[in-house]
């Protein structure tokens, strides 16, 4: 057994935490057994970052998203050669406007850009698996739900703290074509329902 100490003041605690990064402690145990199926939990990605990422700042996670959405997508165009429109845009169906997206980047009327500056671990996970996280799932559906001439989404990544730090997946409407179909049905019952009801407040 091998018994570190720390002295009890700020600098200490500051030693402290840094020590326990990369490792399976008790308070992270809970995010690494896994007692159903066997795909890993986030504690597992979080365990690879903390050894190989630069070290995250404070910055919130939104405003570092925004901030490095532009050098993503230079970063997309410097890899593919292909040219995107950055044009602040928000996209509706012209049958249902309320059904909308606002893209990253376009490319013509068929393709399209969503860029994602996530945290190093749901970064590593994807790059990793080469699959969209879910919780990102709706986001990359919801263009080929406006856009019916869409055809590709290039959902890329990028992460500077990363040794990795930029990659992308290419998502096509034949492959989500079904999950297409169901997200516009519900969105349009959705809209109808609300319908209802706003008319019953306001008449």
């Amino acid at each position: 057994m091998i018994i570190q100490t720390f002295n009890r003041t700020e600098e200490g605690r500051e030693e402290w935490l840094e020590a326990r990064k990369g490792r399976i402690t008790g308070t992270r145990l809970g995010d690494i057994i896994v007692k159903r199926g066997t795909e890993p939990k986030m504690g597992f990605w979080e365990i690879i970052a903390e050894r190989v990422a630069i070290p995250a700042d404070n910055e919130n996670p939104m405003s570092r998203g925004q901030r490095l959405e532009d050098d993503a997508v230079q970063r997309f165009v410097q890899e593919t050669g292909i040219q995107v429109n950055t044009d602040l845009q928000l996209i509706s169906r012209e049958d249902y406007p309320s059904i909308a997206y606002s893209p990253d980047g376009t490319i013509g009327e068929t393709a399209t850009v969503e860029v994602k500056c996530l945290k190093s671990a749901l970064h590593v996970k994807a790059w990793w698996t080469k699959e969209i996280p879910k919780e990102y799932e709706e986001q990359a559906i919801q263009p080929f739900c406006v856009n019916d001439k869409l055809e590709t989404l290039y959902f890329v990544f990028y992460d500077p703290r990363m040794p990795v730090d930029f990659f992308y997946i290419t998502l096509n409407r034949k492959d989500v074509e079904g999950k297409v179909i169901a997200y516009l049905e519900q969105q349009i019952i959705t809209l109808k329902n609300a319908e209802e009801i706003i008319n019953a407040l306001t008449f």
